[in-house]
């Protein structure tokens, strides 16, 4: 969808829109928005949204089957990847195995289509779901619900639920733990569901066998070895893996499964964020700057979850300070352009600005005396650009 939407980006999700008046008898009780956002995107962003829902209406529908590949089960409907850092070997006639680049990006991983295509059913979803809930117009419903049942619910196209094979690397492994981050933003489709689930074309049924898919996917994450490996990974793939569990559980009624992961997740802010504000796992990285924005946006999704339940994360810190407007803050002045970043970084740290400035803005929500949302349009102005679109954590 002409660059749209940018995944790996991001995050999840925030500023939802809400619908016209004479649609608003009742909200949606979306994840990963409140009242304020919704009136923010209602007021200022609707045209924009149903354009971009108009081009997604000549999209997909997608689905795991439409892969050239053969995952090593025998089984199209495992879903499968490969990691992208990953390159072949050039002293070997076979390229076996496969070598790491960290920070450059292997276009030929991209043949296999399964990470492209589940982003867009879910970033399409969702866009479909907020147009509908906008104009009421059960075109952009009925192409949600099309998308989201090829994806899970049909025999015939839908994707097993498990990620056994993602990020595989040819030569050492057929899958690793890595490869759940590629799912991290299942929120999405969750909002998406909510916001179709009055149209004619989405029912309870679908509903309920969303739900058993994704109890089966959330037992896979809590249960299986490549989960429980990703749930002790202590960068910002912990942090996804967290909210994803934990997203998941909110939307299957699990409070007692969201209380844990949020309570856990309070550990690894604790762990990954040093009293200056920085993030010494992600500095670690050849983009630290782009991952150091990436880690914050997952927790700044994880404070969302914590809303719904009651559990402050927004002003959580440790004893030293440190929490999640201290990592924000650690990342303006690069930003800004008043300090050189003084970490490795081989892409330039303007890429990130789009992204930051969309979290600056739920951050301005979050901490009113902070002028973070003057901060994100003068950051918008020195890398010039547009300020059609900043929807927070849902990152398009």
């Amino acid at each position: 969808m002409k660059g749209q939407f940018i995944l790996i980006r991001l995050f999840v999700s925030l500023l939802i829109v809400a619908a016209c008046s004479n649609q608003r008898e009742k909200e949606p009780d979306l994840l990963l928005a409140n009242s304020q956002q919704e009136n923010h995107l209602r007021k200022n962003y609707g045209q924009k949204i149903t354009g971009m829902a108009e081009e997604a209406l000549q999209e997909g529908p997608f689905s795991v089957m439409d892969k050239n590949f053969t995952p090593p089960s025998g089984d199209k409907h495992d879903y499968m990847s490969i990691g992208i850092y990953w390159w072949p070997n050039p002293d070997r006639e076979d390229g076996l195995p496969w070598i790491r680049k960290d920070g450059q990006v292997n276009p030929q991983v991209r043949e296999i289509t399964d990470a492209t295509y589940y982003n867009k059913t879910r970033n399409n979803g969702l866009v479909l779901g907020l147009a509908y809930h906008i104009t009421g117009e059960e075109q952009y419903a009925a192409k949600a619900a099309e998308l989201l049942k090829t994806w899970f619910l049909r025999d015939s196209t839908k994707m097993n639920p498990n990620l056994n094979f993602g990020q595989g690397v040819p030569g050492r492994t057929e899958g690793r733990r890595y490869g759940i981050i590629e799912t991290r933003e299942n929120a999405y489709i969750f909002d998406a569901i909510r916001l179709i689930q009055n149209s004619q074309f989405w029912n309870e049924e679908n509903t309920k066998a969303m739900q058993a898919w994704f109890g089966q996917y959330l037992d896979w994450l809590l249960t299986s070895t490549l989960g429980q490996l990703e749930g002790e990974t202590t960068n910002n793939h912990g942090i996804w893996y967290d909210f994803q569990v934990a997203s998941i559980a909110l939307a299957l009624g699990d409070t007692v499964q969201v209380e844990k992961q949020l309570t856990r997740a309070k550990e690894r802010i604790k762990e990954h964020i040093e009293a200056d504000g920085s993030q010494p796992r992600e500095l670690a990285r050849t983009k630290s700057y782009s991952y150091s924005t990436m880690n914050l946006q997952g927790m700044m999704a994880l404070a969302m979850i914590g809303e719904k339940i009651g559990m402050d994360l927004w002003n959580y810190q440790d004893e030293e300070g440190a929490g999640i407007q201290t990592a924000l803050d650690f990342l303006l002045p690069a930003a800004l352009q008043e300090q050189e970043w003084q970490h490795e970084q081989i892409e330039p740290i303007g890429e990130s600005m789009d992204k930051l400035t969309k979290l600056l803005l739920v951050a301005n929500y979050k901490y009113p005396d902070s002028n973070y949302g003057k901060t994100a349009k003068k950051i918008r102005e020195l890398y010039e650009l547009d300020h059609e679109l900043l929807l927070g954590l849902y990152q398009f």
